[in-house]
């Protein structure tokens, strides 16, 4: 099994939603981009809650446009022993600083986990401080989880209410 990594997190001070996956696949890992697989519908799905057409911008602008709408990203898992993509491979991780990261976002209102390990390793990290803010479980957007792109829009949509 090798090593994964994630990435820096994507954050300003003026952040008021930060969305949390679990740890990048293989693809994203490859190319240095969050949610970088194809298939995978995360960019698509903020699309619908932002307004901007994401995929059509190159990456960078990508995360301006988030960023724009006060919108950050980041992953529960600092690094973790996986065989290929899957979360249910994932061994021996260690987790991000989720709490130190809280500390340097003043605006924080909303914490989204994208995916069922995101949210379970994510609220065990916010022992104690997940209170403090609006938590929100959102469908993965990752194709291995098959519920309807139509079923993940209706949960994605919730977060508009927050974005701006």
């Amino acid at each position: 099994m090798t090593r994964k990594r994630s990435f820096p997190p994507v954050v300003d001070e003026q952040v008021r939603i930060l969305i949390l996956g679990s740890l990048p696949g293989n693809v994203s890992l490859a190319h240095s981009q969050y949610y970088a697989h194809p298939q995978n519908r995360f960019w698509k799905l903020l699309s619908e809650v932002t307004g901007a057409d994401l995929p059509a911008l190159p990456y960078p602008d990508r995360l301006q446009a988030l960023l724009a709408r006060h919108i950050g990203l980041w992953d529960v898992v600092a690094d973790a022993h996986r065989t290929g993509s899957l979360d249910s491979k994932i061994r021996d991780q260690v987790e991000n600083d989720l709490i130190g990261l809280l500390a340097k976002l003043p605006r924080l209102t909303t914490i989204a986990f994208n995916g069922g390990t995101a949210t379970r390793l994510g609220l065990k990290a916010l022992t104690g401080h997940a209170e403090r803010y609006r938590i929100i479980t959102l469908p993965s957007s990752s194709p291995a989880y098959t519920l309807a792109y139509s079923e993940k829009l209706i949960a994605w949509q919730e977060l508009k209410k927050w974005a701006s």
